[in-house]
């Protein structure tokens, strides 16, 4: 393999992403989450009330699977929607309390997968390496996105 940093961007991520993806979802699994459950739940943390349209937007997956994604959440007692829209058909999805202790003892799961996953690198370039990542990402984002 090339250490010289010029391989495509998409198969170094797609090969971390080989790594990550599954210690990912195994620390995830105990709690009744997967990673796009995981994902839904730091969006509304950050961004409270969003509707299932929003965040299948900012997800990237259809307003079905999205809306099948918050019942599971609804059903695990981590998300609250109104039983009707305030206007429109829109309900906006927001964590409750057993969502943000969910989340964090998520969060803890996966920063030690991230720790494991990067201890190759010092501290400095696992920030490096994150705010590499987090800027390309926003350069391509939608104002829609979160």
């Amino acid at each position: 393999m090339s250490q010289t940093g010029d391989e495509p961007l998409g198969h170094l991520l797609y090969r971390l992403a080989a790594v990550l993806r599954p210690q990912v979802g195994a620390v995830l699994g105990p709690l009744g989450l997967g990673l796009p459950e995981f994902v839904c739940l730091r969006i509304l943390a950050q961004h409270p009330g969003r509707t299932s349209a929003e965040l299948a937007r900012a997800t990237h997956v259809t307003a079905q699977a999205n809306n099948q994604l918050l019942r599971r959440l609804e059903a695990l007692g981590a998300v609250g929607r109104p039983e009707t829209p305030a206007t429109g058909r829109a309900l906006p999805a927001e964590l409750t309390d057993k969502g943000r202790e969910l989340l964090a003892c998520a969060e803890r799961a996966v920063a030690a997968v991230d720790q494991q996953v990067l201890a190759g690198l010092t501290a400095t370039e696992q920030r490096q390496l994150k705010s590499l990542l987090a800027k390309a990402g926003v350069a391509h984002r939608k104002d829609t996105d979160c």
